[in-house]
């Protein structure tokens, strides 16, 4: 139990900054709704933010996983130089690239009544990308605590300054319109200040690890930096097919859906804010996923390798499963807040907010699985299975967009996700066998879906209240809770901490 002991306290270490870094995010787009009444206003801003992290893939190429792979059995300085320096010339190549294209991408994008939205996201990406391998450094090196200062302070100044020029100086002005702010603030730049915000919040970042950056020497192995794009390329093309199973719904819906475009950019905003609620889920998963990538490659070579992975699947597997009951039950209450504080309109299509969040389980699983391939150097596998998903998905999209609206692309995420899981899963027991206990799991991701429905049953036939939906919710809550205290009472014990709460 000292490995899951050692991961657990890793998770919490990264998971703390990884949380509360995106929950911060999270709030400062789900604030939106707060900042503008009307849901097609926030399209542009939400297909800029689609594109971010799909050439995030483009710039990156798989360089974080390389490293932690190569780190294992290669000088970690070198290693850390070349692939540096690697980095630093493609982003600025890319970045050219970019800028050159710049019209054309306006276009394809559908940005033509805020192209300075494209520049900005430019530079985003490229600083942040520069940020990339210093933050993979402090994980390999087990430095959570710089880890967690750097993440958050680039997070708090983005927030800070969205908030400032979103929702306090507006105010300012209003009742003072000769304030010496009105210098800075330009009303008609409206929901560009969340890409300036995040773009001050790099640039600190960057500063931030500047003790890092400045380790890097002008220093470049050539032969080992063919051997690790061998290692990353497949990677390439399972993060750029990971991108589009992702984005591609938010990124073609205008394109394919059959609506005048004002309610075609309503649509849109309204499918991306069901998608940022059930996205909560990825939250705990992208903190977990901080600390597992390098604690699996270093456990790697252990005898007993495969079963801790099993038993670490088990424990993920549960968490998700109080993340998506925690959703379901209490959607409700984003229903309330967005009635209450914003427009109605923000309300519509949180129905498919359990089918999206229960997507997001499969991918989190798929991670989990995803290792077999990782530690085999068959990362070849996971290429032909994301590109699987990908086909999945832009048929799906294309196919079902246009008839059934958000719900299609919400049923394209999960069917995709699905098939992603599904065969890692298969493959993974041919070539890397690791004892999944599967019944346990399926019992419980089924309970889970079960617990949903019977509440939405029982809200439906004996009480539509606010109240009545937030109380039952929270017993069957409560209840799941213990069944799942008492099946797995043996092995709540031996967690750290916690665990003498469960003797």
């Amino acid at each position: 139990m000292s490995e899951i002991k050692k991961l657990a306290g890793q998770t919490l270490w990264y998971g703390i900054p990884t949380i509360t870094s995106r929950f911060l995010g999270y709030l400062m787009n789900m604030a939106l709704p707060f900042f503008i009444a009307m849901p097609e206003k926030t399209a542009d801003l939400v297909q800029v933010y689609t594109l971010i992290p799909f050439l995030n893939v483009l710039y990156a190429y798989g360089l974080e996983t390389a490293y932690f792979r190569f780190s294992q059995t290669h000088d970690k300085q070198k290693l850390y130089n070349t692939l540096s320096l690697s980095l630093l010339i493609s982003s600025i190549f890319f970045t050219l690239i970019l800028l050159l294209c710049k019209d054309s991408l306006i276009q394809a994008t559908d940005l033509n009544q805020h192209p300075n939205y494209v520049l900005w996201m430019i530079g985003i990406i490229a600083i942040d990308n520069l940020n990339t391998l210093p933050f993979a450094k402090l994980r390999q090196e087990n430095r959570p605590k710089r880890y967690a200062f750097a993440r958050v302070a680039g997070i708090v100044l983005n927030v800070s300054v969205v908030i400032l020029f979103l929702g306090v100086i507006p105010k300012i002005l209003q009742s003072d319109p000769a304030h010496f702010l009105r210098i800075i603030y330009n009303k008609d730049f409206g929901l560009g200040y969340y890409l300036f915000g995040n773009i001050c919040g790099s640039l600190f970042t960057l500063v931030v690890l500047s003790k890092e950056i400045k380790q890097i020497k002008i220093r470049f192995d050539f032969k080992l930096w063919k051997e690790v794009m061998h290692y990353s390329t497949p990677l390439i093309i399972v993060g750029l097919g990971g991108m589009i199973n992702d984005v591609l719904s938010r990124l073609i819906y205008r394109h394919v859906v059959d609506l005048p475009l004002n309610q075609a950019n309503h649509e849109l905003g309204i499918f991306a804010n069901i998608f940022r609620i059930a996205l909560l889920i990825t939250i705990m998963i992208q903190a977990f996923r901080m600390a597992a990538e390098p604690f699996f490659f270093n456990k790697s070579t252990d005898v007993n390798a495969q079963k801790t992975y099993a038993r670490i699947m088990k424990f993920f597997v549960i968490a998700c499963c109080f993340m998506f009951l925690f959703i379901g039950l209490f959607l409700d209450a984003f229903r309330w807040v967005f009635i209450t504080y914003a427009n109605p309109s923000w309300t519509e299509g949180l129905e498919i907010v359990p089918l999206l969040a229960l997507s997001n389980i499969f991918l989190g699983i798929y991670y989990n699985l995803s290792v077999w391939y990782k530690l085999t150097d068959k990362n070849k596998y996971g290429a032909l299975i994301t590109i699987g998903g990908a086909i999945i998905t832009i048929t799906l999209n294309i196919l079902l967009i246009p008839l059934l609206h958000y719900t299609g692309a919400a049923i394209a995420t999960f069917s995709c996700y699905l098939f992603m899981m599904v065969s890692s899963y298969l493959l993974g027991q041919k070539y890397y066998p690791v004892p999944y206990a599967v019944k346990k799991l399926l019992a419980y991701l089924t309970l889970t879906v079960v617990v949903y429905i019977l509440h939405m049953g029982i809200v439906h036939l004996l009480s539509g209240s606010l109240l009545f939906s937030l109380s039952s919710g929270l017993v069957l809550f409560i209840l799941f809770s213990l069944f799942i205290v008492k099946i797995e009472a043996k092995e709540l014990t031996k967690l750290p901490v916690v665990g003498k709460y469960f003797k």
